[in-house]
């Protein structure tokens, strides 16, 4: 996150707007130890889940500091499109927010405020982790508005009635498919192969296309991830540190005869 001349560019989000393709995964653990082992790998981003997974706020922090002392950029998502969630993500050294469940042009306005310092927002300033405590507090408060990647999710069917109206929000980078909660909007449980989501992550692609945004997506599968590859999604999740151990211990017990 930070080296000997301070404050270093978010090399993901420079990255996705040169149009290059960035792989992260999910940490859904809350375990140091896994984090530790996949920081060693070729991921861009970590994601460190607030929403669904057990994380709190120490825990959080002690993740973001294990990701800090590596070339993988952190990135938090919250629990919801809250102004002190967003705000404690940052101020903790998150280099990305990902917000859930944008579904109007306002609520992708309220995500991009609460992730940018005046003028462009309302996040409040204080001595804060991200720029070590004031070490860098000039450079950082310079740099933290260009610098943050805001992740808004579509991931309902009123997301996208309304996508293009989100995607004209000026400070908003990625527009981030969700396919669970998609296919449970759209009645489709748990169907991620169905025709009309693969139609519904088209839509998000041009309409990310239309108005220079970049397309992100989870997927969990290494046919999912061909598949939004083909599709042009840029910002790609890798399954999570969890399915990880899951596949790893299913091989061996399917071998055995316990699978």
């Amino acid at each position: 996150m930070f080296g000997s001349i301070g404050w270093l560019p978010n090399t993901v989000k420079a990255r996705l707007y040169q149009n290059d393709a960035c792989f992260g995964t999910w940490i859904n653990s809350s375990s140091p130890t896994i984090v530790d082992y996949l920081r060693h790998l070729k991921f861009d981003w970590f994601l460190i889940d607030t929403e669904h997974a057990p994380v709190n706020q120490e825990t959080m922090v002690h993740l973001l500091q294990l990701i800090g002392d590596s070339q993988v950029v952190p990135i938090v998502r919250v629990g919801a499109n809250d102004q002190y969630m967003i705000k404690l993500a940052l101020d903790c050294g998150a280099r990305g927010i990902i917000v859930p469940l944008i579904n109007s042009k306002e609520e992708a306005e309220r995500a991009v405020s609460f992730s940018k310092y005046p003028p462009n927002g309302v996040r409040g300033v204080g001595p804060v982790r991200a720029h070590r405590y004031g070490l860098d507090f000039g450079s950082y408060l310079r740099a933290a508005n260009q610098d943050i990647l805001v992740v808004g999710q579509i991931e309902t069917n009123e997301a996208l009635q309304h996508v293009d109206e989100i995607l004209q929000v000026e400070g908003l980078d990625v527009a981030f498919f969700g396919p669970s909660d998609m296919t449970m909007s759209l009645g489709l449980i748990d169907d991620r192969t169905n025709p009309r989501v693969i139609e519904a992550m088209k839509l998000v692609v041009e309409s990310c296309k239309k108005h220079g945004k970049i397309p992100g997506i989870l997927t969990v599968t290494t046919q999912e991830t061909k598949t939004a590859i083909d599709l042009g999604f840029k910002f790609i999740g890798l399954s999570s540190d969890m399915r990880f151990v899951a596949s790893g211990a299913k091989e061996f017990l399917k071998v055995v005869g316990r699978a």
